[in-house]
């Protein structure tokens, strides 16, 4: 509860003038001001931002939810020679440090001539994200009983059958965690976006909320606006998901 006093306040002034906001911070509008949207998302160019940001988040988070679902059903449900090896490389992959790695993937992008593109950022976030997408995946769908694939086999389902007919729609709750997870970093993320996309035209909206910021410093209502905006696709994201989450977290207290 107490996180959400902030964001409260600031979807509150984002609705005030500029001579309300500076009588009385936490006093409510006596008109709402939904002018101010309409403003921020004008001034911080937010069309161009905001449908970058929609781009890669939901690139990646489709491509890391499609790898990860598949490397963890492989990783629960067959034994293999290199099982464990395999599973330990995303368990280090967990362990090394995102930003540390800023330099050499500027480098390589540069090498291979994606930087200052959408797979500039698609393809970190995929490969960053991976290894918790993964173990979260894997944990639910290792404790899942045999009996599903035995149903299926018996019924003529080949591996890839069972696993979308039948593994992956019951592993939901899991998805919906990784899915929350991975969407709000992948809009969030500032520092990759810095240093990997210069065009105007292909910056994510942490970029322009920043470049808005420093412009408009002294209208605090237009940027409360514009926070809000770009807060708004994480909450709807979340409520859309919210049931399933729940579903997860009491489905993994019950096995435990």
């Amino acid at each position: 509860m107490i996180n959400i006093v902030p964001l409260f306040w600031m979807v509150v002034n984002s609705f005030k003038t500029e001579q309300e906001y500076s009588s009385g911070p936490f006093s409510f509008p006596k008109v709402l001001q939904f002018e101010n949207y309409a403003k921020a998302w004008e001034i911080a160019n937010m069309n161009v931002y905001f449908f970058n940001s929609l781009i890669i988040t939901f690139f990646s988070l489709a491509v890391t939810v499609l790898l990860g679902a598949l490397a963890a059903y492989f990783l629960a449900r067959f034994k293999f020679r290199l099982q464990k090896a395999t599973y330990s490389l995303f368990v280090v992959g967990m362990l090394i440090p995102i930003h540390a790695t800023l330099i050499p993937i500027f480098l390589i992008m540069q090498k291979i001539h994606l930087l200052d593109t959408y797979w500039s950022l698609i393809l970190p976030y995929t490969a960053f994200h991976l290894s918790l997408t993964v173990l979260i995946l894997e944990g639910f769908m290792r404790v899942l009983p045999k009996d599903l694939e035995e149903s299926g086999v018996m019924d003529g389902a080949g591996v890839y059958r069972i696993f979308w007919s039948i593994i992956f729609p019951i592993a939901r709750p899991a998805l919906a965690t990784v899915i929350i997870l991975n969407f709000i970093y992948n809009w969030n993320e500032y520092l990759f976006a810095l240093v990997l996309i210069t065009s105007t035209e292909l910056k994510t909206l942490p970029l322009g909320l920043a470049n808005f910021v420093g412009v408009e410093t002294a209208s605090l209502t237009l940027q409360m606006a514009a926070l809000t905006i770009a807060l708004i696709p994480i909450l709807i994201f979340y409520l859309l998901l919210q049931k399933q989450l729940v579903n997860g977290m009491t489905a993994g207290a019950v096995k435990g």
